[in-house]
């Protein structure tokens, strides 16, 4: 089983590349949500100019990477309403759901860990998403693809995640949701965004979901609170300030997953609703957020800009989690454990930077530079049950459920903090009318220091990653790009004694080309991709008992690591009415022996979307999302315990496609209906094969929306 891993990295950091999506389409609600310089929208062209969270005034066509966005209404027209439904519907982005209230996010064969919001490091503790993160309060999500080291900290080739906030508009604007759907789900959300005076507006947000699942036991209730409020002090001179708190409350939960093969390797046939939990399990998060923000512009095109972010992220979860494999004849033979886990994090991040432009050589050119900060401290308790606990027979597990055992009283498992310090410069040169480039550099320095299950967690690292690129104009709607990364990846994963790994190092390239159609409503890319990284973390264990590390918890060693391929993508408008977006990413991943490595994760998967709008008919819109990726699989060396086989069981989650669809209707003025149905030919699939133990995806299911607009 993959691990509550113990130690968060903290990846503070800005944006220095836009996050504006080169293959967005032109969207005048974009327009209107443009308060501030951190926002990246896109206006239309290929040559529209954007300013990125470091200041850098970029063209799209101007960005070395790949880039794609998920805008407000795709998210509302498909009822995105969490970020694991939305990330599954980017391209070259893969969410592995190990768990109902665990979520891995990978892209180009490796683990995303940088996730940032409104261009700030705010990154997931260990890379993994703790319960269902609430899209109620972003207006977009953006995706760059490959190794980011300028703009995260960190050089890791997989992909930053940036969750752009709703911010304070200059005029009223309201709106208010309500949905029910299979499973009994029910949800309210509401945003308002008030000027309370010609300098000083105001907004808040508000979201509440309750549901049941096809999940056997399994409930979630979740509240989202977001209140922001801004102030234009001077022309030049605004502050920003915002709080935002997600509840997530979650009873019946997956700790671990399903045990797939029973002791002579057959695999077992469960139903989709399996599970392995009870009633009396839960997993409760809440996740706060505080930040302020001035931002300085002193003319001439210069500007500046710091911001303070706290962050309070705690849980209390009593979790069961099954293991071993049951006998075929009579069902029985997986046991358990149970513990109860309450959990604070503290984190301190702070940000400063200036950028502007610069004359050399009779051209303009941009700089950018500034430094960050940031701490973690974390408090983990645990209080594990030494009663034994053994699991009815598979086939009963739908109605019989294994009893709460006792617990001897929590304690202190782990007391530590991490810290990172960077620096960073970046320049984009104007080298001729055709030809640009940036370049630059970040260094960290990271420190650990504390305990974790009575094992030393100090470290002291630090590390340089440059970073260069170069955009090539050959017509005014095709161009030619490349970048390379060197890559100083911290990890956060621990060996079978309970130690940090060193960090992962090797280098990234990318390259390939962008285009635009139809007057620049229509983007297209094509890129190639190839990433080697020395001393990568791969899954090699789990701790047992007397092992160094939490029962249950992973171990990993490092391995050498190449990824390589290429992705094909569109977005934008083939006409005024028809939208139409995705791609396709075809993917090899091997060690350092030329074996295929990480075969959990697809080689090849294909996602499109799309939408059609008939105006003269109520503002009828018709739509439907794919997602189709090829076989994955998994070796289990543990089934040989038991003396039935030899070798490794293979396990495999056949090629698959899902479809889902949409239809809405203005029904009058300011009120919409809409009906989401999703997977809409039921196919029966594994959520995930990272780990070797896995539940089922979720079955065909709908919902119906009434939405007010104003």
């Amino acid at each position: 089983m993959k691990p509550f891993l113990r130690h968060a990295l903290f990846a503070s950091a800005m944006l220095v590349l836009p996050m504006g999506s080169a293959f967005a389409a032109p969207d005048p609600e974009d327009d209107a949500q443009a308060q501030d310089k951190s926002e990246i929208v896109v206006t239309g062209t290929l040559d529209t100019p954007t300013t990125t969270a470091a200041g850098l005034s970029l063209t799209p066509r101007e960005v070395p990477q790949s880039v794609t966005l998920v805008d407000r209404q795709r998210i509302d027209d498909f009822a995105l309403t969490n970020v694991n439904d939305l990330l599954n519907q980017v391209v070259g982005i893969n969410v592995e759901r190990v768990e109902t209230d665990r979520t891995y996010f990978n892209s180009r064969g490796f683990d995303i860990t940088n996730f940032q919001v409104d261009g700030i490091g705010l990154p997931l503790l260990w890379g993994i998403q703790f319960g269902d993160l609430d899209t109620a309060l972003f207006d977009r999500v953006e995706a760059v693809r490959g190794a980011n080291a300028i703009m995260s900290g960190v050089g890791n080739p997989s992909a930053t995640i940036n969750y752009v906030r709703k911010r304070p508009l200059d005029t009223l604007k309201a709106s208010a949701t309500a949905q029910y759907g299979s499973w009994d789900q029910k949800r309210l959300e509401a945003d308002v965004s008030v000027p309370l005076t010609n300098t000083v507006a105001a907004r808040l947000i508000f979201a509440h979901e309750d549901r049941d699942s096809y999940l056997d036991y399994n409930h979630v209730n979740r509240n989202v609170y977001g209140a922001l409020l801004s102030w234009k002090i001077t022309p030049g001179i605004t502050a920003t300030v915002g709080y935002s708190r997600q509840e997530n409350h979650a009873d019946g939960v997956l700790w671990g997953a399903l045990p797939l093969t029973y002791t002579d390797g057959t695999r077992i046939d469960y139903p989709v609703s399996a599970s392995t939990s009870a009633d009396w399990t839960y997993w409760n998060v809440t996740d706060q957020s505080v930040f302020a923000e001035l931002d300085y512009a002193f003319g001439g095109g210069w500007s500046a800009k710091g911001v303070l972010t706290y962050k309070r992220f705690e849980e209390h979860a009593k979790l069961l989690y099954a293991y071993g494999y049951p006998d075929k004849a009579t069902g029985l033979g997986a046991g358990g454990m149970s513990g109860i886990y309450p959990s604070i994090y503290d984190q301190y991040l702070g940000d400063f930077y200036a950028s502007g432009p610069v004359h050399l050589f009779g051209r303009e050119h941009q700089l950018a530079f500034g430094v960050s900060t940031s701490r973690q401290d974390a408090l983990e308790y645990e209080n594990f049950s030494a009663d034994p606990i053994d699991f009815p027979a598979v086939q009963d597990w739908d109605h019989v459920q294994v009893a709460e055992p006792s617990y001897p009283g929590e304690y202190l498992a782990a007391d530590y903090s991490d810290r990172l310090t960077r620096a960073y410069g970046a320049a984009h040169i104007n080298l001729s009318d055709k030809l640009k480039g940036v370049v630059g550099a970040s260094a960290m320095w990271i420190k650990s220091t504390g305990t974790s299950y009575g094992t030393d967690q100090s470290r002291d690292d630090s590390g340089v990653s440059p970073y260069v690129g170069a955009v090539y104009d050959v017509t005014p709607n095709v161009s030619l790009y490349a970048s390379y990364t060197g890559i100083f990846n911290p990890q956060i994963e621990v060996d079978i004694n309970n130690r940090k790994l060193d960090p992962a190092k090797g280098t990234s390239i990318e390259g390939g080309i962008k285009s635009s159609w139809f007057g620049g409503r229509l983007y297209a890319t094509a890129s190639l991709f190839r990433a080697k990284q020395k001393g990568l973390a791969s899954f090699a264990g789990t701790f047992g008992a007397g092992g160094a590390g939490q029962i249950g918890d992973s171990y990993y060693e490092g391995t050498d690591t190449t990824s390589k391929g290429f992705e094909l993508e569109l977005a934008g408008k083939v006409t005024d009415n028809w939208t139409l977006s995705g791609g396709y990413t075809g993917l090899q991943i091997k060690d350092n022996a030329g074996n295929k490595a990480r075969t959990f994760l697809p080689t090849k998967a294909l996602k499109l979307a799309t939408t059609y709008a008939v105006p003269q008919l109520n503002d009828l819109k018709l739509g439907a999302q794919l997602r189709w990726q090829n076989q994955i699989t998994y070796a289990d060396p543990g089934v040989q315990d038991y003396g039935v086989v030899t070798g490794d069981v293979i396990l495999k989650q056949q090629g698959y496609a899902v479809v889902d669809l949409m239809a809405g209707i203005r029904l009058v003025d300011r009120v919409r209906a809409t009906i989401n149905v999703r997977n809409v030919g039921d196919k029966k699939y594994l959520a995930s094969l990272m780990w070797g133990q896995a539940f089922y995806a979720a079955p065909r299911s709908a919902a119906v929306s009434l939405s007010f607009a104003y």
